[in-house]
């Protein structure tokens, strides 16, 4: 029988954002196709998670062909049908001691992995998936970051620069997915609360207008408004998710 729920696939789902993204969606009872690195985690609070997850490594560009096959497969139980696809994943490789590798110092192959996982692989899947999307009339939104637009303390130049590309890759797809029915937006995460936060981030919260750290379901609500038909005439757009640091 066909699967009539509203379908969401989500790279990056193991901890933080991703995590409170699948708990958001899967309360409004849709179906999430979740990627990442690792294994599905037993410990995950959300129902269909073994059977509905694929194990991708992003870097791979191979590896990321066959998950596209894969998910083109499942999604024949909704009619060959994708609601959302929410490219979180990303990579932000540190020095010795978790100090920012900066443009000097960056290795050029770890350049080429960034990029590959940042920015490329959100290309592919979004062009990989398209007619699926198309079917939907879907929405893509791409988790970018305050560091696309300014030089951060912790994050490495590598890293910034994959996000101030995915902020324009946004901006490009939005113009050729939109006559197709398809809406593609960004979010920019500041400082969020998540179980990798670098020594030194209390610092930068005295900085910051709302003086506090963000919660990963903040930006899970973000994410989900983004998917729903309340943001149905939102495109191109990036939304700062960051108690106004940006400002």
């Amino acid at each position: 029988m066909a699967d009539e729920r509203k379908t969401l696939v989500l790279t990056g789902a193991s901890r933080g954002i991703g995590h409170a993204t699948v708990k958001r969606f899967s309360r409004e009872g849709w179906r999430v196709i979740t990627c990442s690195r690792q294994a599905f985690a037993e410990d995950c609070p959300w129902p269909a998670g073994p059977e509905d997850h694929i194990k991708l490594d992003l870097s791979d560009q191979e590896d990321v062909g066959n998950a596209i096959a894969e998910i083109r497969h499942r999604l024949e139980a909704n009619g060959g049908r994708l609601d959302a696809l929410v490219n979180n994943a990303a990579i932000s490789p540190k020095l010795e001691g978790g100090k920012r590798m900066n443009s000097i110092e960056t290795p050029m192959h770890m350049w080429r992995d960034v990029f590959q996982v940042n920015f490329f692989a959100p290309i592919m899947l979004a062009r990989g998936l398209f007619k699926e999307l198309g079917n939907a009339k879907g929405s893509v939104v791409n988790v970018t970051s305050i560091v696309g637009s300014r030089v951060h303390p912790f994050a490495g130049t590598a890293y910034a620069t994959s996000k101030a590309a995915l902020v324009a890759l946004t901006r490009e797809m939005a113009a050729d997915f939109g006559p197709h029915g398809i809406r593609v937006n960004a979010i920019a995460p500041g400082e969020i609360e998540t179980s990798i936060l670098s020594p030194g981030t209390e610092k930068i919260v005295e900085t910051i207008p709302l003086r506090r750290l963000g919660q990963t379901s903040e930006v899970a609500e973000t994410i989900y408004f983004l998917c729903s038909d309340q943001s149905s005439y939102v495109s191109g757009a990036e939304i700062h998710i960051n108690g106004g640091q940006h400002v």
